[in-house]
């Protein structure tokens, strides 16, 4: 890095300037390993082992001067690349450590088109796999459910109906047409048919009603 300038005054004491931004490129330009990237305007500082990860990519190319690249630099000595900023850091990064993390504004998509414009085949492989996964877990599969046929007596029928949890609603009310006793008053009897959504295909055929709650359902219907 470059060194700033350093007096000694008359009574011992050392003032010492740091080094312009026009000298730290100089030395960092000396020192080959070092790039400097001036990206849609926003700079970054890398190494040249960064770059050619792939030694196919636009960026080991930029850096290696080849001469069927045509490239500029700005006045600092950067190589200007007409991209966006916010997508490139990641792809930096990528290069970097070997692994993609993208800020929750940021899409696969646009990740992909800019590993497509540097040519960065292993990213271009793991961004395209990523969008498979992400587009194969978007797919509506048809919700499923299971049901369940409860037999109450009319007392105990609301605050059945009042105190299901767990994600059961209720269906069908079917009235069973018989009734006994109780002190001096007659009590009816119900069976209740209630559903809940599975979302685990694990359950297999229990997933679908039984043929005794399609049995309810019609016959609740029809009342």
């Amino acid at each position: 890095m470059a060194e700033g300038n350093c007096d000694i005054s008359g009574h011992g004491s050392r003032r010492c300037s740091l080094p312009s931004p026009e000298e730290t490129m100089q030395t960092l330009s000396r020192s080959s390993k070092w790039v400097r990237l001036n990206v849609g305007g926003t700079y970054f500082l890398t190494t040249k082992q960064t770059l050619c990860r792939d030694p196919k990519s636009f960026l080991c190319r930029l850096c290696q001067a080849d001469p069927d690249l045509d490239s500029d630099k700005d006045e600092s000595g950067a190589y200007l690349i007409d991209r966006d900023p916010v997508y490139f850091g990641p792809v930096l990064n990528y290069l970097r450590h070997g692994k993609l993390v993208l800020n929750k504004n940021l899409t696969e998509e646009g990740a992909l088109e800019e590993a497509e414009f540097y040519n960065i085949t292993s990213l271009i492989k793991l961004i395209k796999d990523k969008i498979r996964d992400r587009d194969a877990k978007n797919v509506h599969t048809p919700v499923k459910h299971v049901y369940r046929v409860l037999q109450c007596q009319e007392e105990e029928l609301t605050q059945m109906v009042s105190t299901m949890s767990d994600g059961w609603k209720f269906e069908q009310l079917v009235s069973i047409g018989s009734s006994y006793n109780y002190g001096n008053e007659d009590q009816a009897e119900f069976l209740c048919v209630v559903s809940k959504e599975l979302h685990n295909h694990s359950y297999g055929n229990n997933s679908q009603p039984s043929e005794k709650a399609r049995m309810l359902q019609e016959r609740g219907s029809r009342i």
